[in-house]
């Protein structure tokens, strides 16, 4: 199940996040999430785990062409120049030949502009197949369009059937922008919803596979974070089944506007 990017280029809907995994539980659960089916892999500097990332996808033994590796640039390194030489530094502690999506972290007001030139520049020479943002809600979009050159390919998004930004996919679908689900199972604090069990007797899947299911089916991609091989397994199964357009519906109204991470207008 993949989606075509602006650019023409394909990225699987459903991925692997690897926040707060290091040493060898990072080696292993990529390893094993590509093992799965699994083709998309979202890191990022400030994971600290690059290099095992790598080697989780080196040890997979999938071909490194068939799988999307996304990572991203540091608020701490952020900067044009600074923003080059950590993207290089990715590129090597990764070790996978090349680099899919390279995404601006968080819009840090002082150097988000400069930061953004220097992901042109790399995309412009070809260094990286696609470049996006994270955590830009519609100001951000708003600000960017006024010096940006290249439309971002992703838009990576704390997102969830009780954070369900619907303008934002609204404006980012209209924009040719694919967006992207982080944090996608709300850490399980919502799997208590009566909605989700009477959904799970109905369709016998997990909570985390419905919820998963209802994002893929908006057309929005989910990186949910797991280093748990049963989970991992679980959450792929979100593949295999559909929803009725009446649930799709129900799912929606759970929306209460809850984060489990900054809220990214505080960047503003």
């Amino acid at each position: 199940m993949n989606i075509t990017l602006n650019n023409g280029i394909e990225m699987p809907l459903l991925g692997l996040g690897v926040y707060d995994m290091h040493n060898d539980e990072a080696v292993a659960a990529v390893t094993h999430a590509l093992q799965t089916g699994y083709r998309l892999i979202d890191t990022a500097s400030m994971y600290n785990n690059e290099v095992q990332v790598g080697m989780g996808v080196r040890a997979s033994g999938i071909p490194r062409h068939e799988i999307f590796v996304t990572t991203k640039v540091n608020n701490n390194q952020q900067g044009y120049h600074e923003t080059l030489l950590a993207f290089e530094e990715s590129l090597k502690k990764l070790d996978i030949g090349h680099i899919d999506l390279y995404l601006l972290h968080w819009p840090i007001k002082k150097t988000r502009k400069e930061t953004w030139k220097a992901m042109e520049r790399l995309y412009d020479e070809k260094l990286v197949r696609a470049i996006g943002v994270a955590n830009y809600l519609e100001p951000f979009l708003d600000e960017l369009a006024t010096y940006g050159n290249v439309m971002p390919a992703v838009d990576q998004v704390e997102f969830s059937p009780w954070l369900y930004l619907k303008e934002l996919l609204s404006r980012t679908q209209k924009d040719g922008i694919a967006l992207q689900a982080y944090t996608p199972l709300a850490r399980g604090k919502k799997f208590d919803a009566p909605l989700l069990q009477a959904l799970k007797e109905k369709y016998g899947k997990t909570e985390a596979q419905l919820v998963l299911r209802w994002i893929l089916q908006l057309g929005v991609s989910a990186i949910p974070k797991s280093s748990n091989p049963a989970r991992i397994e679980e959450n792929f199964g979100a593949l295999d089944f559909t929803l009725s357009q009446e649930d799709m519906i129900l799912m929606a109204s759970l929306h209460e506007g809850f984060r489990v991470v900054d809220d990214p207008l505080d960047y503003l």
